[in-house]
């Protein structure tokens, strides 16, 4: 016989466990946009979202609408918005918007009411709310090409290289091959597939992609489509040079020496003067290690401050730059819709989801500023000095410092400083960049490790060309005026800073 049979039943357990509402996930999102993200995305969501608009100019923002509010309550002023919502108005506005719901609504909106309206009229209204097909005749606008369609655009390496290939004489198996090349060269113009590998990918015959690519190699920017550096520099040489055979042997057999500046190493291999290897040395230094980069230049980041520090009799105060963001309300035909009897369930449902989600961004928003303001300015209070004096005074400051003082996580202080950009005194600045970690000073203070980093770009700068300064050297002079560091340190430093080693930087006499 058997075991006894398990028992079915079912049981109860309390737990507790962390939830990402759609609400506090869109919170997160907008604190770490920056001024121009966020205005993209009040764009879209105001396409999106019938029920936010902007407020035109002239009309009082949100602050003035919230304080007009909170005014009518002190006297007892009845809220606005007629009758109360017959499926349940009530409880949609005790919702966490609390009064969010009231303030943002344009109060002098006058529509006429569904009562008088057909059905038939109703149906229609009810299709223009979230239905961008039905558009009248009267408001369409006739479309117009744009001005940028008339405006040049930068010539694309691609579009460069491809245009050569199309006005060579080739046959039609070498041109296509030479097209598989071309899509298969980086940004610095060399090629970063195998010859095997493009014959593969693309049913090429080896014997046409050798000769694509001998004809490639010959067109303008020279250079392009190169394997490695070392073929880059020698097609330049032998179309600019052909006559200079020590430089090409200097850069085919002798690029790590030439590298690292060992001239008379050089020389002493060739059997050739030290004078004449520099002379080729000057000449290699004209060459284009990257000739693809003058047709892929990348367009200038465009910034916009998101936070200005402004000074005061008392100190600093934080504007929040809010030029030409959309201010927002909640349009006060969509309440009535809601108000009103006659409208349809449909349509009642899904106006209320769009208030919803529309009170929501409202509320988020807002927080994102409060939140910005409030850690900038717990941001002033401790680089006050810097802001007066310059970047010489500036403090070490953790973000989990700042977490604390403001009362929030310190992946929201993280979020918030993202991807900004202040406005102070003493130039503009990303946020993220007051946050430096503290490195033991002279006299046994700290100091922020911005300045030590700074302090040892100094000494080497300072260097004499001919015999530079060894990380141990740097170690020592730092020392010596209070800073207790490694040579390992000096060495990681350095290497930050994408500041070469001794060996490279000595030049010879």
């Amino acid at each position: 016989m058997g075991g006894p049979s398990p028992r079915i039943g079912l049981n109860l357990r309390v737990a507790q466990k962390q939830i990402l509402t759609p609400g506090l996930v869109q919170m997160v999102s907008v604190l770490a946009l920056n001024k121009l993200e966020l205005r993209e995305m009040i764009n879209q969501e105001m396409i999106s979202n019938p029920v936010l608009e902007e407020i035109p100019e002239g009309v009082p923002s949100i602050e003035d609408e919230a304080k007009k509010t909170e005014a009518d309550q002190m006297v007892g002023s009845p809220p606005e918005g007629g009758a109360p919502d017959r499926e349940g108005k009530d409880s949609f506005e005790q919702t966490d918007f609390g009064s969010f719901f009231d303030e943002y609504l344009d109060p002098g909106f006058k529509s006429p009411t569904l009562d008088a309206i057909d059905k038939k009229e109703k149906l229609e209204i009810a299709e223009q709310i979230w239905g961008s097909a039905a558009k009248s005749p009267i408001s369409e606008v006739i479309e117009k090409p744009s001005y940028e369609n008339f405006l040049s655009q930068p010539t694309s390496l691609t579009d460069h290289l491809e245009w050569q290939l199309n006005l060579s004489i080739c046959p039609n198996a070498v041109r296509e091959a030479g097209q598989s090349i071309i899509g298969n060269l980086n940004e610095d113009g060399y090629l970063t597939a195998t010859l095997e590998e493009i014959t593969q990918s693309g049913s090429h015959q080896p014997k046409d992609v050798e000769e694509a690519l001998a004809l490639i190699q010959t067109f303008d920017p020279l250079g392009v489509a190169a394997r490695d550096v070392r073929e880059c520099l020698l097609i330049q040489l032998r179309t600019l040079e052909p006559d200079n055979n020590l430089a090409q042997q200097i850069v085919s057999d002798h690029l790590k020496q030439l590298q690292n500046k060992q001239y008379r190493e050089i020389a002493r291999i060739l059997d050739r003067p030290v004078q004449q290897v520099e002379r080729c040395v000057e000449l290699i230094r004209k060459l284009d290690p990257r000739p693809g980069q003058r047709y892929n230049n990348t367009e200038p980041r465009l910034i916009e401050p998101d936070v200005t520090f402004v000074r005061t009799s008392d100190g600093y105060r934080v504007d929040l730059n809010e030029e030409g963001l959309p201010q927002l309300r909640i349009s006060h035909h969509y309440r009535r819709m809601l108000n009103e009897g006659g409208t349809e369930r449909d349509v009642r449902n899904y106006v209320k989801e769009r208030f919803t989600s529309a009170m929501q961004l409202i509320k988020n928003i807002e927080q994102r500023k409060q939140t910005i303001v409030r850690v900038c300015e717990a941001i002033i209070r401790r680089q006050k000095d810097f802001l007066d004096k310059g970047i010489d005074e500036l403090r070490p400051m953790m973000i989990k410092e700042v977490a604390e003082e403001v009362g929030v996580h310190p992946s929201t202080v993280s979020r918030a400083v993202s991807n900004k950009y202040a406005h102070t005194p003493q130039g503009v600045y990303e946020l993220r960049f007051f946050f430096t970690e503290s490195v033991q000073g002279p006299a046994g203070g700290l100091t922020s490790l911005l300045n030590l980093k700074r302090l040892v770009k100094k000494l080497i700068d300072e260097e004499e060309t001919q015999h530079p300064l060894t990380d141990e050297q740097v170690t020592a002079r730092l020392r010596e005026v209070g800073y207790t560091v490694t040579r390992r340190t000096v060495a990681k430093y350095r290497e930050d800073m994408r500041i070469p080693s001794t060996h490279q930087r000595r030049v010879k006499a």
